[in-house]
């Protein structure tokens, strides 16, 4: 008999985060990745055409996204969307109903 590691099939890997999320959210605010910078601390954020922030880590095996630590990486994903929390936040603090 062979053994080995195999992910928990209820937890989803970043692949099918990708698919599943924008699927699913409630409230789903879709921006484009116009740029990149790093944090104070040397993570990759991505720069969203809103004007927010999302960190994109590469951070196995919690984050794996190894594109985003090469530059070349960085430029194929740009005008990718990303869901910005940020912008479904907001409407909410300002809503006074």
């Amino acid at each position: 008999m062979c053994y080995g590691y195999r992910l928990n099939p209820t937890e989803p890997t970043n692949e099918t985060l990708r698919i599943i999320l924008p699927a699913t959210s409630t409230s789903n605010m879709q921006q484009s990745i116009i740029g990149f910078h790093l944090d104070d601390v040397g993570d990759w954020v991505a720069d969203l055409a809103c004007g927010h922030g999302q960190h994109v880590r590469h951070n196995p095996p919690w984050s794996v996204r190894p594109w985003v630590v090469s530059e070349e990486g960085r430029r194929a994903h740009l005008g990718e969307q990303l869901n910005c929390k940020r912008c479904e936040e907001e409407p909410e603090k300002g809503d006074s109903t």
